[in-house]
């Protein structure tokens, strides 16, 4: 159970990640999909041992809707920063066609790492995060190198049942 919290927590932090990324930018508010694929070049699970099933972390894209809302991007950007978790983003530099940033963790998750986003137009991105550090597992703590690349389209202006990030509940 503790492992599975574990990968949720890492999973909702890169989400957000990834979601920043692309929305640093004059982003369309609405429903956005992301489809991302997440390679371990240092996996924290012992020799032999696969990550959780539906975990983000096995092998193969992941597709998620995401909303964002007007003022997110008014105030942040994008979406608004998640709370989960305690990874910070600093150094924000934008550029007419992307941004870089860099990734702090402190917690279960302690590491740096590097996120590049690029767009060719107000409907299409993408992201690329490398992270590197150390998760703690029990008592044992272990290191990990994970690259995640991600591919984002805006769908439409009304987010239907989609939630913002971080709107109440999430």
């Amino acid at each position: 159970m503790r492992k599975t919290r574990v990968w949720m927590m890492l999973g909702c932090c890169l989400l957000a990640l990834t979601v920043l990324a692309w929305a640093q930018s004059n982003r369309k508010p609405g429903l956005w999909e992301v489809t991302s694929t997440m390679t371990w070049q240092q996996s924290p699970m012992p020799p032999g041992m696969q990550a959780p099933p539906g975990s983000p972390f096995g092998g193969g894209p992941r597709t998620t809707q995401v909303c964002v809302t007007q003022a997110q991007i008014d105030k942040f950007g994008g979406p608004a920063p998640q709370t989960r978790g305690d990874c910070q983003v600093t150094g924000v530099q934008m550029k007419p066609d992307g941004m870089t940033a860099a990734i702090a963790c402190t917690g279960r998750v302690v590491g740096n790492g590097t996120v590049e986003g690029s767009w060719t137009d107000d409907g299409h991105a993408k992201t690329k995060v490398h992270f590197t550090g150390t998760m703690t597992m029990g008592q044992n703590s272990r290191p990990i190198e994970w690259t995640m690349e991600s591919h984002s389209e805006f769908k439409s202006a009304d987010c239907g049942s989609v939630q913002p990030v971080g709107a109440p509940g999430n």
